[in-house]
């Protein structure tokens, strides 16, 4: 397992890494294959964040939770991302079914996990022209959503623009 640690507004102290390493090690039970994890702290006014990104052969888990406290705030999203675990399992479990990559039976939940149903209740279509970033925001701002996918004319690929929870915006390029 490889766990990379960042700090934003904040000097990541050797006491933190070992905390979260130690914390992020509770991950590990719940998978044969080595996995990357990343971490970036920041501190936002009063508050603690810790954003949390685990890479597991394709599979992508990620966790946000603040609090006053770093050290609770890093217990806060470890337990965020063994909640989408145990959520996830039964889909993790038919994912790696053929791969040897994840312990379906690490843990077991006293209350049962329901899966839910995917059902799509809405489909769209849309006509898709080449545009900038800058035109695409603008555009997503037009119809009052919160993403936009359209094709980038610098890069010629399909590309996603969104809003982040702090009102600044995010761009989402594919790496094929």
């Amino acid at each position: 397992m490889k766990v990379t640690v960042r700090g934003k507004n904040l000097e990541v102290t050797a006491a933190l890494r070992e905390y979260l390493e130690k914390r992020v090690d509770k991950l590990a039970r719940y998978f044969d294959a080595p996995f990357d994890v990343q971490a970036v702290l920041s501190v936002e006014k009063e508050n603690r964040v810790v954003e949390l990104t685990c890479f597991v052969e394709g599979v992508v888990l990620r966790g946000v939770a603040s609090n006053t406290d770093m050290y609770a705030a890093i217990d806060l999203v470890v337990d965020k991302i063994v909640r989408q675990i145990h959520k996830y399992k039964t889909r993790l479990a038919r994912r790696f079914k053929k791969e040897a990559g994840f312990k379906p039976d690490a843990y077991v939940p006293e209350v049962p996990v329901q899966e839910e149903e995917i059902s799509v209740v809405r489909r769209k279509h849309f006509a898709v022209r080449p545009m900038n970033v800058e035109e695409a925001i603008m555009q997503m701002n037009l119809v009052g959503h919160d993403f936009f996918m359209f094709y980038n004319a610098e890069t010629e690929v399909m590309n996603v623009v969104y809003r982040r929870k702090n009102g600044s915006y995010g761009l989402i390029e594919p790496e094929v």
